[in-house]
């Protein structure tokens, strides 16, 4: 049985940006399109605006008060049980990741399931007697550290690989697109929240230079689409469900960082393309009662929400802002060399790395603990590393950083090394298949160079005290603070990394509850925005939505296409004809729906004359043909809209959409992607003299966009980057079978023992 596939136009569309669909499988910018399902906010709304007049005709005037007073209750208590979910999930990873972390370097006697920092409670961690390391011998120490590393990276990336592959990676690019009006099945599933939920703290305890910031905006999510999916008014509207999406980022950014207004802005200005008042309340709601969840769990025991929270009680000085300026630059020149280094690294695991996940986990955290293990600041987790960098220096403290017996140069160039080591092994690690996020990784980095240029700044100023420059520190016990410095350096890269601003301000600004350090750190953002805006090419998640394909318009950006309408739509479309001429029976209908994909059909008069009368979606078939499961498949199928139907054709009138949004051809191209922005349509209709042409979505303006600036880009850079990219896995290729070989020849005198090829790009 044939389908019935009408040709709208005699003649397929000529123009000179014909037969550009046919370069789509060499632009990757498109190629994960098809894994993501459109959300039409407009039938969306419309199915709400039906609701609530069903409602209005059936509920008296007590019962639709008790109603809209249950309504709204249920929203509340759905945003708080999400919230408590929330902060208990991440008090209880803070907990796990710090016990594991710790034992990488030895365990507890009062009790093994203790982490350092609560065995030596009240005490000095250099004198603590109650921590030990595993061994007297420094090299069964190193051993048991780097073997400990590597248990914990190898059981994420297996986890991950044979339970969840979407737990892999950040999470924040997909939510992005997903908040904008897309699904991907299975990315905020519950299965995905658990083994992320497993495999985060088990990563981030490896060494590995990963983040939890990033993870906790997925499983925080992931936790409200999981609750917000037992109650119907969320599970039947796509709108509200958005609203809690929104909201749950908001809160999974406010536990990572202790930050509830630090997360609603980062709703605001990262996650989503359309954010309404109602929706900044209820961001706020879900993020202080997840905070307050965490709070009142208190998993440091100190009160902080998180361990490099601060205070300081002294001030700036104006003669400070040139050092500022120098770390705002650092953090743009970071933003723009790791983001771009990260992506080639990236592409390069894509092309020749996609099956060799677990041992590519395996080797990066063998050689993140190998050469780790002898720098402090690389040493222990990140976190902790933040928490002694931003400190000032005090009496008590008895850390090798502000033990003024050691030689600063000494110092300087282990911050320096650590600034460049943490660069390194984020670019190559970022993107690997564990649950990883990159802001914490990138503060880390900026920390170690605030740190070690206020060192420089602050040995400056005890060799000269009575210079000008440091007139205005006359009197003052304290001029110069080295931690400040690192707290401001952390600002730049995470503002770099990210391409944020007032998100970051604020989030520094509730790390450390002191307003008096707002304007530096805004200066050092500002700085840090301008060099990206001029040379960068925006945020990690942003360039990594164009790198991965996924779709996502961009409210913020402009398009200019210099186009109609005519050449991004689809002109071969399949449609239902509304004439009963046409013979259109059961069995078409059914062979129609099986062997496509298309989530909706057109309503035309007849194939000789396709002018649009309506459209019917999927859904609305698959439910009305429930009815007649029995019936023949010669039983005639009507889509007319008149009410003359015969009494044994099967009618389709009720459900189908008389009124479907269209379109002129001739219309401009950004004409219709601000009516895609704003109005949120799954479709639109495209059509000349009220004859149906052709069908356009918002993924074939994306397409079209990708595709005609693959079209009229030179290529010359990818080819040498690929070229690259082969040459450095041949080079890996002899490296690994010469290792390989060796090892047989010394165990088993069987150079062949443990050599198997791997794998060329063409054998893949």
């Amino acid at each position: 049985m044939d389908i019935p596939l009408h040709e709208t136009t005699a003649a397929p569309i000529r123009s000179r940006r014909t037969g550009l669909w046919t370069n789509q499988s060499r632009v990757r910018e498109v190629k994960r399109f098809e894994d993501f399902r459109t959300i039409d906010w407009v039938e969306d709304e419309l199915d709400e605006h039906r609701k609530r007049i069903l409602k209005l005709k059936h509920s008296t005037g007590s019962s639709l008060f008790l109603q809209k007073l249950w309504s709204s209750t249920q929203s509340w208590l759905v945003l708080a049980v999400i919230g408590v979910a929330i902060g208990l999930i991440a008090a209880i990873l803070n907990i796990v990741t710090a016990w594991l972390a710790s034992i990488r370097t030895g365990h507890c006697t009062s009790g093994f399931y203790l982490s350092r920092t609560f065995c030596c409670w009240n005490q000095g961690e250099e004198s603590c007697l109650a921590w030990v390391e595993w061994s007297h011998y420094g090299a069964i120490n190193y051993v048991a550290y780097v073997a400990i590393s590597l248990v914990f990276a190898s059981t994420a990336a297996v986890l991950v690989q044979r339970y969840a592959p979407l737990a892999a990676g950040s999470g924040i690019s997909e939510i992005k697109c997903i908040v904008s009006g897309f699904v991907v099945e299975g990315f905020l599933g519950a299965w995905t929240l658990f083994i992320k939920s497993l495999g985060l703290p088990l990563a981030i305890a490896s060494g590995l230079s990963v983040g939890k910031e990033g993870p906790s905006v997925h499983y925080a999510v992931c936790v409200g689409n999981t609750v917000a999916g037992l109650v119907p008014q969320y599970r039947k509207s796509a709108a509200r469900a958005r609203e809690v999406l929104t909201a749950t980022a908001a809160a999974g950014v406010a536990v990572a960082f202790g930050s509830p207004m630090g997360g609603v802005l980062f709703s605001i200005e990262e996650i989503s393309s359309v954010f309404q008042l109602a929706t900044i309340w209820k961001s706020y709601f879900c993020s202080l009662v997840a905070v307050i969840t965490l709070a009142a769990m208190n998993p440091f025991r100190s009160g902080q929400l998180v361990l490099f929270e601060v205070q300081y009680d002294t001030d700036w000085h104006f003669f400070e802002i040139p050092v500022y300026v120098a770390i705002g630059v650092f953090g743009g020149v970071y933003g723009i060399v790791v983001s771009k280094l990260n992506i080639q690294v990236v592409s390069f695991r894509k092309r020749f790395l996609a099956n060799h996940a677990v041992r590519e986990v395996v080797v990066l955290s063998l050689l993140t603990a190998s050469f780790c293990y002898f720098n402090q600041f690389l040493r222990v987790d990140m976190t902790e590393a933040m928490q002694v960098l931003f400190q000032e220096c005090s009496p008590d403290d008895d850390h090798g950083l502000c033990d003024a017996s050691l030689p600063r140069v000494a110092v300087l160039a282990s911050l320096v090394f650590a600034t460049i080591a943490r660069m390194a092994l984020t670019i190559i690690t970022y993107g690997c298949k564990v649950p990883a996020g990159i802001f914490v990784p990138s503060m880390a980095a900026g920390a170690t160079f605030g740190r070690a240029l206020g060192i420089v700044v602050d040995q400056l100023y005890r060799h000269y005290p009575n210079s000008r420059v440091f007139g205005a520190c006359a009197g003052e016990s304290k001029c110069v603070i080295p931690g400040t410095y690192a707290f401001l350096g952390a600002a730049a890269a995470l503002s770099g990394i990210t391409h944020l601003s007032v998100t970051v301000v604020i989030i520094m600004f509730e790390l450390t509850g002191a307003l008096r350090y707002i304007i530096p750190t805004m200066v050092v953002v500002a700085i840090t925005k301008s060099i990206n805006d001029r040379w960068g090419k925006g945020g990690i998640a942003d360039q990594m939505i164009k790198f991965n394909g996924l779709p996502l318009i961009d409210a913020r950006e402009e398009f200019t296409f210099n186009a109609t309408v005519e050449a991004a739509m689809t002109a071969m479309i399949v449609t239902f004809p509304e004439d009963s001429n046409d013979d259109f029976t059961l069995g078409h209908l059914k062979t129609t729906l099986k062997k496509t994909a298309y989530r909706g059909f057109p309503i035309i008069k007849s194939s000789s004359n396709p002018k649009i009368t309506g459209f019917v979606s999927r859904s609305d078939l698959e439910y009305i043909l429930r009815d007649y499961e029995g019936v023949g498949d010669d039983t005639p199928c009507s889509f007319s809209t008149n009410n003359i139907i015969s009494s044994v054709a099967i009618d389709f009138k009720s459900i189908i959409n008389q009124s479907p949004l269209t379109i002129n051809i001739d219309v401009p191209l950004e004409y219709v992607l601000e009516i895609f922005v704003k109005l949120g349509p799954r479709y639109i209709l495209v059509e000349k003299e009220g004859i149906l042409v052709g069908l356009i979505t918002r993924k074939d303006v994306l397409r079209y966009e990708h595709t005609s600036h693959y079209l009229h880009t030179d290529h010359g850079d990818d080819l040498r980057s690929e070229l690259l990219e082969a040459k450095v896995w041949e080079i890996m290729n002899h490296f690994s079978k010469s290792i390989r070989k060796n090892l047989g020849r010394l165990i088993f005198n069987d150079e062949y023992r443990f050599y198997t090829a791997l794998p060329s790009e063409h054998d893949r």
